[in-house]
């Protein structure tokens, strides 16, 4: 019908394109929910960041870093909950850690899991010389009251504190925040963000149940996953992601290969097409795993 009527901004051919961008939409939705069909992909995510070494400047990067998550949670209209915020020495963060509600939202995030580094002239660094920062990006699931995690109450030590940093007049005041440090594995879990008591042990018994099951799932993968020759840990020098601000800018997944130049987009949590990539790489590698 376009070419009938001869031209390229007839009707005909609005309409065309029109279908075919609603049908490229659906079949990247398809794809998606094929990308996604973990057992736990669906789930929500609870996302833990920590600095590398480095004082002020890897303390800066993991700000910068949880900015970018809590802009990406908003683009996609995920409820982000932040349950634990230790400010960093002058500037940035000592480690903070937040939940993520919404469908798929671990099947998306746990893409994110490892190290990420930054290449910048530090803004800390009188004589403006170029630092490399590292920061490490934790993700577990959210898991529901449905899966079953026994924690012995025996195993478990509760601490009470004063909530650190702002929060209003109210925030210090009273012993509050929760610390629970699971004494078989070492785990340590904190909550401040609520006044209530209560209110912070319910979040950090969900946070530390989460922990417990990834830590089982990770036990069961490495027994499962025998042909996965390139297995790497979340250890500095393993970095997954690289955000280059100087000599160039450019952000580059050192697993897909996705280059990103727009930086500054990328910060500010444009991050779906590493996430997609990886997903995608995930996806060919488990088909390539399968015996016929």
């Amino acid at each position: 019908m376009t070419e009938e009527e001869g031209a390229d901004d007839s009707e005909a051919a609005r309409e065309s394109e029109q279908a075919l961008e609603a049908a490229r939409a659906e079949i990247g939705a398809q794809e998606l929910k094929v990308m996604l069909s973990g057992e736990f992909d669906r789930l929500g995510a609870i996302v833990s960041i920590h600095p590398g070494a480095g004082g002020t400047e890897a303390q800066d990067w993991a700000e910068i870093l949880l900015r970018l998550y809590l802009r990406w949670a908003e683009r996609h209209a995920f409820k982000v909950e932040v349950a634990d915020l230790q400010p960093g020495d002058g500037a940035g963060i000592k480690n903070a850690t937040f939940t993520v509600e919404g469908d798929y939202a671990y099947g998306y995030l746990r893409a994110e899991a490892g190290i990420h580094r930054l290449v910048r002239i530090s803004p800390f660094d009188a004589n403006a010389r170029r630092h490399t920062s590292f920061a490490s990006v934790f993700v577990f699931p959210a898991i529901d009251d449905k899966v079953e995690v026994v924690i012995n109450p025996a195993d478990l030590r509760v601490d009470t504190f004063r909530a650190s940093g702002a929060g209003g007049q109210h925030v210090n005041k009273t012993d509050s925040a929760v610390r629970f440090t699971h004494l078989p594995t070492g785990i340590v879990v904190s909550c401040q963000n609520e006044r209530s008591q209560h209110k912070n042990r319910a979040m950090a018994m969900k946070i530390l149940r989460a922990r417990l099951f990834e830590l089982e799932l990770r036990k069961k993968r490495e027994q499962l996953e025998q042909f996965s020759k390139e297995k790497k840990d979340i250890t500095w020098g393993s970095q997954i992601r690289s955000y280059v601000l100087q000599p160039y800018r450019l952000v580059k997944d050192h697993r897909t290969g996705v280059e990103i130049g727009n930086t500054d987009s990328v910060l500010d949590g444009n991050i779906d097409p590493f996430i997609e990539a990886y997903l995608m790489g995930v996806r060919k590698q488990g088909s390539e795993a399968t015996p016929e």
